[in-house]
């Protein structure tokens, strides 16, 4: 496995591992809305779809935090892809089969859904295991870049393509996605120091507290809760519109299903140029003036959509959002990864991921009935004006630069560790 962009070998294996996950979620990021559809055309139904795949964050991620603190990330990461590769094949085959339901749709996202609560928290922990902390920066952006190509720019469309030739195709791919993704994280090497300690070999507290401690953590560093809950209630926005975007792109913008991928995929136009753009930024602009920018780009990317009238329109609102969303996550993954104690990160990753995709739940819960109540442009109305009341609110929390110092309890992360 070579180096990408001399970040070193190992973290070359786990950059291919994302890259070949995230293009197959790509593919069925398209094909799965399609799907829906295809058996209802309900806005609370298709919205329940995505609600299923977020709910278990909020049940599982304060557990999850002290599973990836007191297990080994490697191999857990590497069950739980091996785990969503099996549960996507069954999908896939029931799709063959003629025999997909809603209901199978949404046992499938919920079981997907909490794989994802445990495996997306020990693979967070393995990038800032893997590069030196000053080079988190590029590794995140390399990441997301792969994340905006794969994912966004090629994933929807050839999902949507893949679903015109046989509707089952799109989970097929999924799955061996996962599976390759798992094979792959099976080659990572960590570092002796790196890994974490053995279960036998840490005092192991009431598990009660062992909750508490990551959620203490983070309430206590001004910055990061800050961060926290200005995401959660931007994800509750986005989510929202986005629930619905299969019906607002085929119904109000009039797109065919492959109009639908291409849709999609403008956003990654955006994020390829974020991508570069946000290692830069972070090196010439404090985190303030990013966010606080950030904050505002989204408030009227929300605008935009309700008022867009045609898909070009739409388009170009979306590849402007995929820009702000590049360079949002390479600030706040920074911050995070420079901030968090090692021997904390699952348990306080996992309160962080707990609000930001339990924010997401609870839009995908409320897109449906707003696009019920007030039309397909509704959930996006309603998405703006929270934004604009979350972008005075959280003004002047972001006035000052969050990044000045370290926040209290922080440690250096070792020269070679990266995640």
């Amino acid at each position: 496995m070579k180096q990408v962009g001399g970040l070193g070998r190992q973290f070359g294996v786990l950059w291919s591992a994302s890259a070949v996950s995230t293009l197959g979620d790509g593919i069925v990021a398209a094909a799965a809305p399609l799907l829906v559809t295809s058996l209802t055309r309900d806005p609370v139904l298709v919205g329940l779809a995505v609600f299923v795949q977020q709910a278990p964050w909020l049940l599982l991620a304060p557990v999850s935090g002290v599973l990836v603190d007191r297990m080994d990330r490697r191999r857990l990461t590497v069950a739980m892809n091996a785990a969503r590769a099996a549960l996507t094949a069954v999908l896939a085959g029931a799709v063959f089969a003629g025999a997909a339901s809603l209901p199978l749709i949404y046992a499938v996202g919920l079981l997907l859904g909490s794989c994802a609560a445990l495996g997306d928290n020990a693979s967070s922990a393995l990038v800032p295991a893997v590069v030196p902390s000053e080079q988190l920066p590029h590794a995140n952006s390399r990441i997301f870049a792969a994340y905006s190509v794969l994912n966004k720019l090629c994933g929807p469309p050839l999902g949507a393509a893949l679903f015109g030739v046989a509707a089952g195709l799109p989970m097929a791919v999924d799955a061996a996605s996962f599976a390759g993704a798992a094979a792959l994280l099976s080659m990572l090497r960590l570092l002796p120091r790196d890994e974490p300690a053995p279960p036998a070999a840490a005092p192991r507290l009431p598990m009660r507290r062992q909750l508490t401690e990551g959620a203490r953590w983070l309430w206590g560093q001004p910055a990061v809760r800050t961060l926290t809950l200005a995401l959660c209630l931007m994800n509750v926005t986005l989510i929202a519109g986005f629930s619905v975007m299969v019906l607002y792109a085929r119904e109000h913008l009039g797109l065919s299903a492959f109009g639908y991928g291409v849709l999609m995929a403008s956003g990654a136009v955006g994020g390829l140029v974020g991508a570069v753009l946000a290692p830069r930024l972070q090196a010439r602009f404090s985190s303030s003036v990013l966010l606080r920018v950030g904050l505002v780009l989204e408030t009227l990317t929300h605008v935009g959509l309700a008022l867009a009238g045609s898909a070009w329109v739409a388009g170009l609102v979306l590849a402007a959002f995929g820009v702000h969303g590049a360079v949002w996550v390479g600030v706040d993954r920074t911050l995070v990864q420079r901030a968090v104690p090692s021997e904390l990160f699952g348990r306080v990753m996992s309160v962080f991921m707990a609000l930001a995709v339990g924010g997401s739940a609870l839009g995908a819960l409320i897109g449906g009935p707003l696009a019920r109540a007030f039309g397909l442009t509704g959930p996006f109305w309603f998405s703006a004006v929270v934004m604009a009341a979350l972008t005075l609110f959280a003004w002047r929390p972001f006035s000052r630069s969050i990044d000045d110092h370290e926040p209290a309890g922080a440690v250096p992360q070792p020269a070679a560790v990266a995640h």
